[in-house]
């Protein structure tokens, strides 16, 4: 029975659905909750999945790819192209250095160089989809840690391809036959037999063909797919493209997930872009937690038992030698020390692309199979720490270290007389808060990059360093005295839960919140906040409006039903709040609010309420002026 496909995925299912909420409601992270699932489910515990554990293991990357593809959605080539220097930078430096203090180690402990030198490559990369993932949960992806360490993730998942083409070099001559026979079984590619020169200019075309398909197929195929009107088309193309994208990394022996990634900037700019991610994105959760949960069951508790304290030496001394040189690397890139902190804790694990080197090396026959079980247990159990590591970080160690108050300022000027709080300075709360400050308002700013409220405070903002849902860091900020609490964080997972926080603690306060897209406005309106800004209206009407003007539309005309818009559709959102569960009858509400708002507009303009619009039309203003001056 164990051996069915339904039941492995019945138990897998189930232990997510009991582990992770759980984990959630003691304040932990759902990679965690996963993790300890796999732990449990695994055939070193319960014993619910067997030896086909690793057959799952290569199905669940696949989440891996899949992450990496929808992050390439979010960056547009000219950012990525920006980027380059702090990916070669902090990334090579990284790789490098960790390389080259591990293989000195492991060379003291008497191991082979060639050894050695494998064991320093799996060690030097860290998990893409921990760190990742954790960044998501925590909405730290702007800040300079999760810039950091994005930058050294991708370097990472570059550098992977020239490390699997130098690990068949270190199998020894008399294991050269059966090295070609291993390689052919599963790590071959189309360019093994070539030279060295050619098989690097076809890695090259291939990465300018993914560009070209991106461009000149891909997106002409899904204009295509899109007329068809068949949502689950659309569908099976998203998951084409990735798949597609994949398997022709693989032939050519590169990273599927760099080459996902790569996909995703090519199309970053297409009209497919929101439409791909929203279609990805429960796959690749879905995905993702499968991964998790397969790291988890892969931890071997027979050779942990057998080898304690061997693999508890490697597992801290990986741990520490990671910590030291990420230290290290945030120190030369002039980071301040709370993101140092979260970088070092971070990225301090050994990654998935682990598995995938040590095996290769195993059928070459560079590893014996006792050094490859201590290191995959090792691989395996930093992965699970990471997170267990991340939250003693971030409860015990960063509320003592970091920029926890502000500058002091001349006698007349204290911090807590500010009515206003803003948390968070990304790009829409830096408008909110430059404009205050040019209108003579100062506001006290809450953020939890550093480097950042550095930078603010040379520009003369009064901020303060943190994580906002902390209470002790709203009270240092004056919260008691405070009149208005701006809130612009653009995650739901967190606004919403520190709104709760906010509407309990300080009732007096009057609360704003920033919210994406009409489904988080839905949510924070429940919670009876009345303020609530969605980020893409005013500049979508303000679109429109343009479009009007340059069209020839009298610009005051314009401009006032454009604000006659936003009114309604104001009006239009509290309305639905109470939202019907059935899509059919929501659709239909919408529908008829949508027809009596263009009905409204409509007899504003048959009443002529803005008939008198030429004291806008600069052309008209000018005509003016030239026959006023003729007079």
């Amino acid at each position: 029975m164990s051996g069915s496909i339904l039941f492995n995925a019945i138990v897998l299912l189930a232990g997510a659905v009991i582990c992770v909420p759980i984990a959630k409601k003691l304040g932990l992270s759902s990679v965690l909750g996963y993790l300890l699932a796999g732990i449990i489910v695994g055939p070193y515990v319960l014993g619910f999945i067997g030896q086909e554990g690793e057959d799952i293991m290569h199905f669940a990357e696949f989440g891996v790819v899949m992450m990496l593809f929808l992050i390439g959605l979010e960056i547009e080539p000219k950012n990525f192209w920006e980027m380059r220097k702090t990916i070669l930078g902090m990334g090579g430096a990284q790789v490098i250095l960790t390389m080259l203090l591990s293989y000195f180690i492991l060379t003291l402990l008497g191991l082979e160089w060639q050894v050695s030198l494998t064991i320093s490559m799996a060690i030097a990369l860290s998990s893409t989809a921990i760190t990742l993932q954790t960044l998501k949960e925590k909405g730290l992806m702007n800040t300079t840690y999760g810039a950091s360490s994005f930058s050294i993730l991708l370097f990472q998942d570059i550098i992977v391809i020239v490390m699997l083409a130098v690990i068949p070099l270190l199998a020894k001559a008399d294991e050269t036959p059966t090295t070609q026979q291993v390689v052919s079984e599963d790590h071959s590619s189309l360019l093994d037999s070539l030279p060295i020169g050619l098989q690097a200019l076809a890695v090259i075309a291939s990465v300018v063909l993914v560009v070209i398909l991106g461009r000149y197929v891909i997106v002409p195929m899904l204009r295509w797919v899109a007329k068809t009107r068949v949502r689950e088309l659309l569908t099976a193309s998203s998951l084409l493209i990735v798949v597609t994208i994949s398997f022709l990394m693989e032939l050519v022996g590169l990273s599927p997930a760099l080459g996902a990634f790569l996909a995703g900037v090519v199309l970053a700019t297409s009209e497919f872009k929101h439409e791909l991610e929203s279609t990805l994105e429960p796959f690749k959760g879905l995905l993702l937690g499968l991964f998790f949960m397969a790291v988890g069951a892969s931890i071997n508790f027979i050779v942990l038992s057998t080898y304690p304290l061997t693999i508890t030496g490697l597992l801290l001394g990986t741990i520490l030698l990671k910590g030291i040189v990420l230290f290290i690397v945030a120190s030369i890139f002039k980071i301040k020390l709370d993101q140092k902190l979260l970088l070092t804790v971070g990225l301090a694990q050994v990654g998935e692309f682990a598995f995938v080197l040590l095996s290769f090396a195993f059928d070459l026959k560079i590893l014996n199979a006792e050094q490859l079980d201590m290191m995959l247990v090792v691989t395996a159990l930093s992965m699970t720490l990471a997170p267990i590591l991340g939250i003693i970080n971030e409860r015990i160690v960063l509320p003592n270290v970091g920029t926890k108050q502000a500058e002091k300022r001349p006698v007349d000027h204290i911090a807590k007389t500010h009515k206003v709080i803003l948390v968070g300075f990304g790009h829409f709360g830096s408008t909110i808060g430059r404009f205050l400050r040019a209108s003579g308002v100062e506001a006290t700013i809450l953020d939890q990059d550093s480097n950042r409220v550095d930078l603010l405070r040379k520009m003369g903002f009064e901020v303060y360093y943190g994580d906002a849902t902390r209470l002790d860091i709203l009270e240092s900020a004056g919260i008691e005295e405070a009149k208005i609490l701006v809130c612009s964080i653009d995650n739901p997972d967190i606004a919403v839960p520190f709104a709760k926080v906010l509407i309990k603690k300080y009732p007096h306060l009057k609360l704003m919140f920033r919210a994406k897209n009409r489904n988080d406005a839905y949510e924070l309106l429940d919670l009876g906040i009345h303020d609530v800004y969605r980020e893409s209206l005013d500049t979508s009407v303000k679109m429109a409006a343009d479009v009007l003007t340059n069209m020839g539309h009298r610009k005051y005309t314009v401009h006032r039903q454009s604000q006659k818009f936003i009114q309604y559709d104001e009006e239009m959102l509290r309305k639905l709040t109470e939202r019907p569960k059935d899509t059919k009858e929501y659709i239909f509400k919408v529908r008829e609010e949508i027809k009596k708002q263009e009905e409204q507009l409509e007899e504003d303009l048959k009443r002529g309420i803005i008939d008198d619009s030429t004291q806008w039309n600069s052309d008209e203003m000018r005509l003016a002026a030239k026959k006023n001056g003729d007079a």
